[in-house]
């Protein structure tokens, strides 16, 4: 849908900038994967063309034009799977457009959130590792103190900033955990519980990266530990972690479902 475009050269720019968007570079392909592997069960919905399916296209074309006048790129961005919703059901019925329901709804992880909606979050979850970390940090007798959202010790002070906040990690796994759904066929409680684990896993490997950063500034010095090649490892594998952790616990909810339907 090429009207769509500007859409989506006006997301791209906004994947670019921001380290918690930056996955919406590859939402599209997956969808596109997704359907692809959707495509019999599209085939065997058969075709029943809905007029229903016009009402829901016009009504998401003109929350596009709303969203372009008004310089409103999520707008822009969630009227665009709505439209393909739309247009499936007016071409080849809603039986055909629920078939294809997860591939479109998965390109809502390409949407950006808007910045003041992240703002309160991002500001809770750098009290919250902040807080978490000057615990441990004591329990394991290591000298710090805490002032606002930075951590100090004897080599130096420690800020916890946006990306440490744990914010970038639970954005980022969320559409991975979302695939992961779709690979296994969770039941809907499967799914649920599997999306609400990024929480958790994301905040835990985040605060280990925490600790980290300042067992590194006891070997290395504050700079090197928070700036370069170190700190950017850091955070892909902080990443990398959270993704196994996710495969781990999808395969433990893949051989769940298998259990169960073998009981019946």
């Amino acid at each position: 849908m090429l009207v769509f475009s500007p859409a989506i050269a006006a997301m791209s720019e906004v994947w670019a900038v921001v380290d918690y968007q930056a996955h919406g570079y590859l939402v599209g392909p997956v969808a596109l994967a997704m359907a692809w592997a959707r495509w019999p069960a599209v085939r065997r919905a058969g075709c029943a063309p809905a007029a229903s399916g016009l009402v829901l296209l016009t009504a998401a074309l003109l929350a596009y034009a709303v969203g372009v006048l008004a310089d409103l790129i999520s707008l822009q961005g969630v009227a665009l799977p709505a439209a393909l919703a739309g247009l499936a059901a007016w071409r080849r019925g809603w039986a055909a457009a629920s078939a294809l329901a997860f591939p479109i709804a998965y390109l809502l992880f390409m949407v950006p959130v808007p910045p003041q909606w992240l703002a309160p979050v991002v500001t809770g979850l750098q009290g919250f590792v902040t807080g978490v970390a000057i615990t441990l940090l004591h329990a394991f007798a290591v000298p710090a103190l805490r002032e606002g959202n930075v951590l100090v010790v004897p080599e130096g002070s420690l800020f916890v900033a946006e990306a440490c906040s744990g914010i970038t990690s639970i954005v980022t796994l969320l559409p991975v955990a979302a695939l992961l759904v779709f690979l296994v066929r969770a039941s809907a409680r499967g799914a649920l519980g599997l999306m609400l684990a990024v929480i958790p896993v994301a905040m835990f490997w985040n605060l280990v990266r925490v600790l980290g950063t300042v067992a590194a500034t006891r070997s290395v010095g504050v700079v090197k530990a928070t700036t370069g090649s170190l700190h950017d490892t850091a955070g892909m594998l902080t990443f990398v972690l959270g993704c196994l952790t996710l495969l781990a616990l999808s395969a433990l909810l893949g051989s769940r479902s298998e259990s169960d339907s073998a009981g019946d």
